[in-house]
């Protein structure tokens, strides 16, 4: 049995996480040029990268994409230290291979669903999961921050079987991205007796607050287009103008949530890039119509959005 030997030099991530959109070919393969340009753009803002999360399309990706894009980011020079890969799959063996190389090429951490398809499993069950996951990986380095996100997933991760996980993995059970939605929920995780958990909101509206309960961040969605305001506020929460702030984040993340996410996200990147080759989305999703194209452009240029740089 794998025995983890306890801490390492590897600090615990905080800050502004982007879970990267992929972008993807006509054919809908994964570009991987063009997803090692968007990864640099947000890192020289000070963005770590959570690939492969809801966002990124993740469950529309096979195992050997997600390896392949790894070791092109990897290859391409980024940094695998700013890297948290979304790296849990229904299938245990794809959870231990994908994460397994994950560690391999240097990620300070790896963002973990729960296995998502079977439905009511039992907290002892989901341990055995996660435990086994840890056994079969077997590296002192192995970070996992949790992914917790019952509406998409159906299968919540409660706080008793956090404090288990903790307690029994202290050195690698790191932290959790919250998508609950529901902030006693996020402020609940802030409150947890475990030594230097990682708590991380799933977007920005919770931001302010999650700093003022001792969060770590947030792993957001609309970082993906909008990084360096949302990284001001995560720098600048104790200023007066933190409100502020925070409102003007909320009134663009309420632009982009009137439309279907991801496709609206891409649209973002291809109006302000000039690049129509980010429109593609993997089916099931769709891209968005000419008139909702049209509508977010309007919309985001009416509250002074920029995406300058890109």
């Amino acid at each position: 049995m794998y025995c983890p030997k306890g801490a390492t030099s590897l600090t615990r991530f905080d800050g502004v996480l982007a879970p990267v959109i992929t972008p993807f070919t006509k054919a809908l393969l994964p570009d991987g040029e063009r997803l090692i340009a968007h990864c640099q753009w947000l890192i020289n803002q000070g963005i770590g990268l959570a690939v492969f999360g809801t966002n990124s399309e993740a469950n529309s990706l096979s195992i050997d994409e997600k390896l392949v894009l790894l070791d092109e980011l990897v290859t391409a020079g980024i940094d695998p230290d700013l890297m948290m890969p979304g790296t849990g799959c229904c299938a245990l063996s794809d959870t231990v291979r994908l994460t397994a190389h994950a560690v391999k090429l240097g990620s300070r951490g790896t963002l973990m669903l729960p296995p998502f398809y079977y439905k009511d499993v039992s907290e002892d069950g989901l341990f055995a999961f996660y435990s086994e996951v840890i056994q079969q990986v077997a590296e002192d380095s192995l970070r996992i921050y949790l992914y917790h996100i019952p509406a998409v997933s159906q299968v919540p991760i409660s706080l008793r079987l956090i404090e288990r996980l903790a307690k029994t993995y202290p050195s690698i059970i790191a932290g959790i991205k919250d998508s609950s939605g529901d902030w006693s929920n996020t402020q609940a995780l802030n409150e947890l007796a475990i030594d230097d958990f990682r708590v991380f909101c799933g977007a920005e509206t919770f931001l302010l607050q999650n700093m003022q309960s001792g969060g770590a961040g947030c792993i957001s969605a609309t970082v993906n287009v909008y990084p360096s305001p949302i990284k001001d506020l995560y720098e600048n929460w104790q200023a007066e103008d933190a409100v502020q702030r925070q409102d003007h984040l909320n009134e663009i993340r309420q632009i982009f949530q009137r439309f279907p996410m991801i496709p609206s996200l891409k649209t973002a990147v291809s109006i302000y890039s000039s690049d129509s080759s980010w429109l593609e989305v993997r089916p099931p999703l769709l891209s968005l119509n000419d008139d909702q194209q049209t509508n977010l452009k309007d919309q985001l240029e009416s509250a002074g959005f920029e995406m300058p740089g890109l």
